[in-house]
């Protein structure tokens, strides 16, 4: 088998390929002379077998793409050592493209390409051939694989797929700073030729930047870029294959390249000297003026900083920067006072937050200005010694009295006469007055420090000739105390007394309350009156403490008899001068608990534990009386629309009695008769059925003949007796066919364990204490006395 391939070595070779498919010149590799093997057959005669070389086994071909001619595109010749040119041998092509875009002769084998092939979207196309005999066809040789490789021509031009692009450098940048790196693209194969080689070069922007050939890196060509100067570049570069030869095809993108700012511009005030003009009646914290350096820079960069540098101006005056538009604003620090001082001359300096040390070779990031400022005079109002006053006076003062003296000035040089006011707004007018002319304060009325111990006013004060500026001052008088109220009782409860109360023993102890305010602490005294007989009942005594304690002089109260009982007591102070107070204490006998551990009466002990009040009580009360009338109505109701069991005189067989009732049990004795279980005795005597009507036996047969012997009544079993009755039931022929169900709940005699009913025990005395029960609250107090009486008469 040979195999004749044609290749296209370069561009240059495409006219000599062409003559020479035109001419179907075509290379045959010479085979090798078949080697001669014997083989021993079977008969011991030998066969001569001659072996081909292994040409039909290739690799691939190649085919130009981009064909432009108008006939097809010859690719190569397959060829099988068997075709001896008499055309007996077919060959086959199958795989990517066969048929349609490349064709095989199938008598000489050759291939060609019938459309233009385009090597970027398709390098190469893998195929199968077949030889076959055209009479038998089988195969003459084996299918074999092969490659048809697309040959790349340069026909791409090289593009920058990411531009165009934005990029930012500095200024003030050394030469030979890095700003970019851009790389373009050539769809050509970059393994054949110069095609996909690339050199980068720059159209626009020199002389202020230059690219690196080969690797597109874009680099300052420039030093000392000032931003200031210019701030945006533009600049085109272009990528041309080929490696940069004449015939090569070329791209370009262009770079937007901004200079960002760095700190190289100090701040720097427009002029050396301003002026500025303030009245005296700034007020102390607020701007009162402006002032600012330009700075060329940009952002951290043009950030400035101002101070006042000389101690006259910084004493008086501050000044701060504002972030927005970067100014200098000069607040007033204290006071200014045209009479004492009427100019002052501020330093301000002017300094960049953030120096970059590399261009501290162009001097100090800072400036400075003179300020002027002039303070104009300005009628003020008048000023008060102090801020504020506190005065006193004593109660029950006469009115008129003289409370203090507020004083107020002119501050300007004129020193205007100055007029007093009160406050017409505040109440304190209604208790003061003030002299316009001296600002000397008096009162209008008695005051009572029990009912306000403190005063607050305000009084203004303006110019005689400018009425119109006022100024203000508050004014504090405190009302000091006189001894003006007598003492009282500090209770306004009953004292209970319980009835087991016996003599010395403590009531109750009283305090007193006074609304005299005593500095040295409150001090009373206790007595009973002295025009009143000894009280036989109660005494007091005084325990030197500021109270006092009631103290039962006779034993045995009773509620029955007298339940209240009424003690005046007499209180005095310690004040100058002394007041005495009486005040009358009720006393209620209760019924207290044992041990008087609760001194409450039983009633109110009742309505306190439930924490209920007279009209919910009542409420309560009301409710339970409106279900109790619904429920007498309802069961009134229900009674009424009763129907009788028997509904006909007639044949009740026939019949269905229909019951809407529940029975009641073993207490229900209306629908029959349990005696006879509960008492065997009476078994013998009661043999006609309950759950009949007895007018019926009237016309019923005679009566039944068939009785059951008598049994000992003393010694009957319920099972037994069940049983008799039932075959009674069934023998008796004279009641209706229908059964009656009845519930025995008798329990029978002579039980093992006896009866657990506890009311047929004999009693027996407990020894259980119940002296709990006084723990257990006013509740159970009934309870307690009754088990308490109990076991008083088991003792006595």
């Amino acid at each position: 088998m040979r195999i004749s391939t044609t290749s296209c070595l370069c561009p240059f070779l495409v006219c000599l390929c062409f003559i020479q498919r035109c001419y179907g010149a075509s290379h045959h590799l010479p085979a090798k002379v078949p080697s001669k093997n014997q083989t021993k057959l079977a008969n011991g005669e030998t066969e001569v077998h001659h072996r081909p070389k292994r040409g039909w086994i290739w690799n691939q071909f190649f085919v130009l793409e981009e064909h432009l001619g108008p006939d097809a595109q010859y690719v190569g010749k397959l060829h099988s050592n068997s075709d001896k040119g008499d055309g007996s041998v077919r060959y086959i092509l199958s795989g990517e493209g066969a048929g349609t875009i490349f064709i095989i002769d199938e008598v000489t084998g050759d291939i060609h390409a019938t459309k233009s092939l385009d090597r970027e979207r398709k390098s190469h196309y893998v195929l199968h051939a077949q030889a076959l005999d055209r009479h038998t066809e089988e195969a003459l040789e084996p299918k074999s694989e092969f490659i048809i490789k697309v040959q790349d021509i340069n026909d791409n031009a090289p593009k920058f797929p990411d531009g165009p692009f934005v990029a930012t450098v500095p200024e003030m940048s050394e030469v030979g700073t890095s700003v970019l790196q851009v790389t373009a693209s050539d769809a050509d194969d970059p393994t054949y030729g110069n095609s996909a080689r690339i050199v980068y070069s720059i159209l626009q922007g020199q002389p202020y930047f230059s690219v690196d050939p080969k690797t597109g890196i874009i680099r300052t060509a420039l030093s000392d870029m000032d931003r200031e100067a210019r701030e945006h570049y533009t600049v085109v570069i272009q990528a041309k294959d080929m490696a940069g030869q004449v015939g090569g095809l070329s791209g370009s993108t262009t770079i937007n390249i901004t200079l960002t700012d760095v700190n190289d511009n100090p701040p720097m005030f427009p002029q050396k000297n301003y002026q500025l003009y303030v009245p005296e009646s700034a007020q102390v914290g607020k701007p009162v003026g402006k002032i600012k350096a330009n700075d060329e820079d940009l952002g951290v960069n043009a950030d400035i900083k101002y101070s006042i540098i000389n101690s006259e101006g910084a004493n008086m005056f501050s000044i701060s920067t504002d972030r927005d538009t970067r100014e200098g604003i000069i607040s007033l620090k204290k006071p200014l006072n045209y009479e004492r001082k009427k100019t002052y001359t501020l330093h301000i300096e002017g300094t960049n937050t953030y120096v970059d040390p590399r261009f501290s070779y162009l001097g100090s990031f800072k400036d400075t200005a003179t300020l002027k400022i002039t303070v104009g005079d300005v009628d003020e109002a008048p000023v008060f010694s102090i801020d504020h006053y506190i005065m006193d006076v004593y109660e029950n003062s006469q009115s008129g009295t003289e409370v203090g003296v507020v004083t107020a000035r002119d501050p300007d040089s004129r020193n205007s006469p100055v007029r007093y006011y009160l406050d017409s707004k505040e109440e304190g007018e209604r208790y003061f007055r003030i002299d316009e002319g001296s600002g000397l304060i008096r009162t209008t009325q008695t005051l009572d420090r029990e009912d306000m111990a403190w005063h607050n006013i305000t009084v203004m004060a303006s110019e005689v000739d400018n009425p119109s500026l006022l100024s203000h001052v508050p004014v504090t008088v405190q009302v000091l105390d006189m001894n003006d109220n007598p003492p009282e009782i500090a209770t306004d409860e009953e004292v209970i007394v319980c009835e087991s109360s016996r003599p010395g023993q403590v009531i109750q102890t009283v305090t007193a309350v006074d609304k005299d305010d005593f500095a040295n602490g409150q001090r009373f005294s206790f007595a009973l009156p002295s025009q009143l007989p000894v009280n036989p009942n109660f005494t007091l005594k005084d325990n030197e403490d500021s109270t006092a304690s009631i103290i039962a002089r006779r034993r045995r109260f009773n509620h029955l008899t007298q339940e209240l009982y009424e003690l005046p007591i007499v209180v005095w102070d310690g004040g100058e001068p002394s007041l005495t107070g009486t005040s009358t204490l009720t006393l209620r006998v209760c019924p207290c608990q044992r041990h008087g551990r609760i001194r409450m009466c039983q009633g109110e002990a009742f309505l306190s534990s439930a924490g209920l009040s007279t009209g919910a009580l009542i409420a309560i009360l009301l409710c339970i009386v409106i279900l109790l009338a619904i429920v007498v109505l309802f069961i009134t109701l229900r009674r009424s629309k009763k129907e009788p069991l028997i509904i006909s005189e007639e044949d009740i067989r026939e019949n269905v009695v229909t019951y809407d009732d529940e029975g009641g049990g073993e207490e229900d004795t209306e629908a029959f008769d349990i005696i006879a279980l509960r008492n065997p005795a009476a078994a013998e005597e009661l043999k006609f059925r309950r759950d009949v009507r007895p007018e019926a036996r009237k016309h019923c047969s005679p009566p039944r003949s068939r009785r059951s012997p008598a049994v000992e009544l003393d010694e009957v079993d319920v099972h037994e007796f069940i049983k008799q009755r039932l075959v009674e039931a069934d023998l008796d022929t004279s009641v209706p066919p229908y059964d009656s169900l009845q519930t025995y709940a008798y329990e029978g005699q002579g039980s093992p364990t006896g009866s657990i009913s506890p009311l047929d025990t004999p009693g027996t005395q407990s020894e259980q204490d119940y002296n709990y029960l006084d723990d257990w609250g006013p509740e159970f107090q009934k309870l307690a006395e009754l088990y308490g009486e109990a076991d008083s008469d088991v003792t006595t």
